[in-house]
């Protein structure tokens, strides 16, 4: 069973989480700016796409990491506005009218009221969206280990824990302590799924937070549980020590 994602707590979502951050950033612009402007082939327009590298202070993609790569910006160019923008639409607060993106009623009442929508937010994303690279058979197929992934991981960021620390639990045949260079296929494999299939959706969602002050791109840093995860997960691991894998 799906464990319930329910906001229950007065918490920031709009800092917490850069999920709906963006989002909301997003309708607001469409709203002020008379909507934003599609390209030939339908992506949003180079001037909206500058401005939300800007404004958004998505984490590991900031302006400055983004221009760092790229000396101008396609949507193409920017992975978190393909979420927010697949969201938007997946939720009907965002609608196309010939070249231009509006925003609907629903999603004025979105700019109004974010944290009403977070619930539906959280679930659908976490659970339900596909990102690149996945089919649905993978996220359904991914539905019934939610519930491992989201009562180890409350233990193990209690006190903040690496991709190794989840990993080495998870699947304790393969070695993950030793650089990335030295894993064997498998394990790389399975650590990247991990990372990119569980970790970052928890990451952009707002609720957890991963701590990379001093490191390198190639180092892992470590995570924490933000504010945000507390206040919308009831998880039968909150009153243990220790998680039993089943």
């Amino acid at each position: 069973m799906l464990p319930k994602i329910e906001l229950l707590a007065d918490v920031d979502v709009l800092t917490l989480s850069p999920l709906v951050r963006g989002m909301i950033m997003t309708v607001s612009y469409a709203n002020t700016e008379g909507g934003i402007g599609l390209t030939a082939t339908g992506a949003m327009n180079r001037k909206f796409v500058h401005w939300a590298a800007v404004h958004f202070e998505w984490p590991d993609y900031t302006c400055e990491d983004l221009y760092s790569v790229n000396k101008v910006l396609n949507e193409a160019d920017m992975p978190p506005l393909w979420v927010v923008r697949d969201m938007l639409s997946h939720l009907k607060l965002l609608r196309r009218k010939k070249d231009t993106l509006l925003p609907t009623k629903r999603g004025r009442d979105f700019l109004a009221r974010p944290q009403a929508f977070f619930n539906l937010i959280a679930t659908d994303y976490l659970y339900a969206y596909i990102h690149d690279g996945q089919t649905q058979q993978d996220v359904h197929e991914r539905m019934r280990w939610w519930h491992v992934f989201l009562n180890l991981i409350n233990i193990k960021a209690g006190k903040g824990c690496s991709l190794n620390d989840l990993v080495n639990e998870l699947y304790p045949s393969e070695s993950y302590s030793a650089e990335q260079a030295e894993l064997t296929v498998e394990a790389w494999t399975v650590k990247s799924e991990f990372r990119y299939d569980i970790i970052r959706p928890l990451c952009w969602l707002g609720l957890l937070h991963e701590d990379r002050e001093g490191l390198t791109i190639l180092q892992d840093g470590t995570y924490h549980k933000t504010p945000l995860w507390a206040a919308c997960l009831r998880l039968e691991s909150d009153t243990q020590s220790e998680f039993t894998l089943h």
